[in-house]
Formats: C-alpha cells, structure tokens, sequence
C-alpha cells in the first residue's frame, strides 16, 4: 500500500513541471497573438484585399493565397475533426456570426448546427432576420493554423465568445490533384461557400 502512495505522490511531483511549462506556453501564445493583432483595426463586417502573394509549401501541400482576410466576429458553433484529408490541415470549423449575426437576440433564435464541414440552421416560424441576411452575415470557415502558438489560440475559442483572426484566404492542392478551395464572396451558400482560411494570428475576447 505504501508504494502504491509513494508511486503516486511520485508521479504527482513529476506532473507539476510539465503542466507548468504547457500553461506558461499557452499564455505566452496568446499573448503573442495579442500583440500581432494589436495593430490592425477590425471592421464590423470581414476585410478582404487581393493579394499577390506567391504559392508555398505547407504540411507537403501547395498553399495559394488568394486573398488577405480580417474577420472579428462571434463564434456561433464549433466542430473539430480529426480524420479525412481535410483534417491534416484544419482540425476545426467555425460558425461565425457578424452585424445583426452576432446579436444573441438574433443567432439564438436559429437551431445552428455544424457537421460534415458545413453550417446549417433553421428556424420556427419567421426568421429573427432576412434569410438572405443571415447569409451574408455568417459563414462557415474551415481554419488551418499557420504555427503551433495559433493551434493554441484557436483551441481556446469557444460558443458565443467574440474571435478576431487575422489571415489569407487560400486555395489547398496536394501532389494527387486534391484541391481545397476557398469561397471569396459572403453572399454564396451551399457547397464551395465556405472561407478556407491560413490563420497567422487568431485570439478569442
């Protein structure tokens, strides 16, 4: 009986360290995230530029930027993945909500669900807004963290926090042919309407 407590009390002394190291990790990620998107002005609705940036290589696939992408928004719903080729880049979805989207009296009126890599949401009786609002007002976005410190942050966000990501809105191609491409207007729904975003820095609020 005395070794099992002796292993155990053993086991919890060597435990301390490396949870200490993991949470001094993930405040420093965060405050690193903090301090890159310190400096940029988010707008109520998502900001995207063209850009020329040039294709790189990323986990053995081909990245394109397409666009530059700022988005602060609020997190209607989240759905992580861990299996299928998409999952090897983005582990997560977010339903995200802007304007008149980001309204609890508004969001929380739609049954929002997320699954298979799309975001659905219904309602009883009349929408709380247009349908063609909540289309240009909320998304799904598949995220593909640019570096560990934004794994981190992105693990953090939760339902109905406020999420400001800062990225490039991308087209995905691997050596088979496989491609993974991202929606460049608010206003499409269905298949293909979905952000594929390269997050460089994200932080929940």
């Amino acid at each position: 009986m005395k070794t099992k407590v002796f292993i155990l009390l053993l086991v919890m002394v060597l435990a301390i360290p490396l949870i200490y190291t993991k949470i001094q990790t993930r405040s420093r990620d965060i405050q690193h995230q903090r301090t890159v998107l310190s400096s940029y002005s988010f707008p109520e609705e998502p900001l995207q530029a063209n850009t020329r940036l040039p294709s790189f290589q990323f986990k053995d696939m081909t990245i394109t930027p397409l666009a530059t992408f700022l988005i602060r928004a609020r997190i209607l719903s989240r759905n992580d993945y861990r299996f299928g080729q998409e999952a090897k880049l983005s582990p997560l979805d977010l339903a995200l909500g802007w304007k008149r989207m980001a309204d609890p009296s508004v969001y929380k009126a739609l049954n929002i669900r997320q699954s298979s890599r799309f975001y659905f949401y219904s309602w009883k009786g009349e929408p709380p807004v247009p349908r063609q609002e909540i289309v240009e007002s909320s998304a799904n976005m598949h995220l593909i963290p640019a570096d560990k410190s934004v794994e981190n942050a992105l693990s953090k966000a939760k339902e109905g926090k406020f999420i400001r990501i800062k990225g490039l809105l991308v087209e995905v191609r691997d050596n088979d042919g496989w491609t993974w491409k991202s929606s460049l207007t608010r206003s499409d729904s269905g298949a293909g309407a979905c952000e594929l975003i390269f997050v460089e820095a994200a932080l929940e609020e």
